[in-house]
């Protein structure tokens, strides 16, 4: 049975609704049927026309704020890529042959971005719901006091609301963005790693999952031991947000500590696996760390419950570091040190850590994420680690971000 093909073009001009369509400029690209017949327009009137060209506020309403609203919506959807609904306003229209003569007009607005394969913003589809007629349809009703208008009534009262709507929805988009910054500085402080920029041959990208705070409980890190060995580290504790980013923080300056004092990975890793029971938030955290002896040229690593690292042969496959896997911290084992395992390495192979984020997929069995990923190393393996890292990222499928948060250390040997 083939696919039903659907016809997007008929479909969008018989929606019920009124639909426009605009560009990043906020030029109008495509209108449907329905918004040809609510605002009494044609086509040719609109497309490619500057929005607010066509619409302008009414001059004889003092009070007229329709282009301020909604022009501070666009821009927002614009800067945020995120869809925004509006309460209802009023947003009088020019009556058609009548120039100068205005309309009153009550509309419910939603605004949603379209985002192309670059991931900007292409178009906003701009969606109304026209109020006016339930507004202007309230009837006179006598009262001691004289005749009063119920619309006129409901008019004060659906304006006070949405009113009151718009300033909460602006206080609670400015509480976010202080709590957001605070986070991301918070985070910034707590991922911090001094020795990394001695390392032209390290390549790091942390990217929170999409939709959320940007803050999360993964982590990476880069501690130089002496002048022939240094390690690398990556985490993952479970959740997301503010408390495991806390969580992070904590777990992430205990491992480097550790490892400063205990230069073997699977003793410093058994060691944060202890310390990690003495509070619940850390309980299956998962973690893979590796130090690099860059004269004798060996890899010795150790993963706590985590995807095993990858190592990209410069003349060969990319293989997994599958060798030393126990538990996630804080799980009881048996009393016994942790595994470790060491593997050797030539100049220009390539050593990548990273979180699940990066390889996993809803419905999706983890060993064809890892495929995916070893295939990635191996036939980018002539890229620096910059461009690398960007690599794997794009042929994984997560160049914009994805459903989990992700940590990507990319070491050049």
């Amino acid at each position: 049975m083939s696919p039903s093909r659907v016809d997007h073009q008929a479909l969008f001009s018989v929606l019920p609704s009124p639909y426009l369509v605009l560009d990043a400029d906020l030029t109008v690209v495509d209108v449907n049927e329905m918004y040809l017949r609510v605002t009494g327009r044609t086509r040719e009137e609109l497309i490619g026309q500057y929005l607010f060209d066509i619409f302008p506020d009414n001059p004889e309403d003092p009070a007229a704020d329709g282009i301020r609203t909604l022009s501070t919506s666009l821009q927002r959807v614009l800067r945020t890529k995120e869809s925004e609904a509006l309460a209802v306003q009023r947003y009088d229209l020019p009556v058609p042959g009548r120039p100068g003569a205005f309309q009153e007009r009550w509309w419910s607005p939603v605004n949603t971005p379209v985002l192309g394969p670059d991931g900007e913003i292409e178009w906003i589809v701009h969606r109304v719901e026209d109020m006016t007629e339930f507004l202007l349809s309230r009837p006179v009703h006598d009262t001691p006091a004289g005749r009063v208008r119920t619309r006129a009534v409901t008019e004060a009262e659906l304006y006070a609301r949405a009113r009151q709507l718009q300033e909460t929805n602006e206080k609670l988009r400015a509480a976010h963005d202080w709590e957001r910054r605070t986070a991301l500085a918070l985070q910034d402080v707590m991922l911090h790693a001094p020795d990394l920029a001695a390392h032209r041959g390290i390549a790091v990208r942390y990217m929170p999952a999409t939709r959320s705070l940007n803050v999360c409980g993964d982590w990476y890190d880069v501690v130089d031991l002496d002048d022939d060995s240094f390690t690398v580290a990556v985490g993952d504790v479970v959740g997301h947000g503010l408390e495991a980013a806390a969580v992070m923080g904590m777990l992430r300056s205990a491992l480097s500590a550790a490892v400063r004092a205990i230069h073997e990975p699977g003793a410093a890793m058994d060691l944060l696996s202890r310390y990690s029971r003495s509070f619940e938030g850390a309980l299956a955290t998962t973690a893979a760390k590796a130090v690099v002896d860059t004269r004798g040229r060996r890899i010795t690593y150790t993963c706590a419950g985590h995807p095993p690292p990858v190592l990209g042969r410069r003349d060969g496959p990319a293989v997994l570091l599958d060798q030393a896997t126990d538990p996630p911290l804080g799980v009881l084992t048996e009393q016994r040190p942790r595994p470790q395992a060491t593997v050797s390495y030539e100049p220009g192979d390539t050593l990548v850590l990273y979180t699940d984020g990066l390889i996993e997929r809803r419905g999706e069995d983890i060993d064809a994420g890892l495929l995916r990923l070893t295939d990635a190393v191996a036939h980018h393996a002539d890229l620096d680690p910059e461009p690398l890292a960007d690599a794997l990222l794009t042929r994984l499928g997560v160049a914009d971000g994805g459903r989990d948060d992700i940590a990507l250390v990319v070491v050049r040997l």
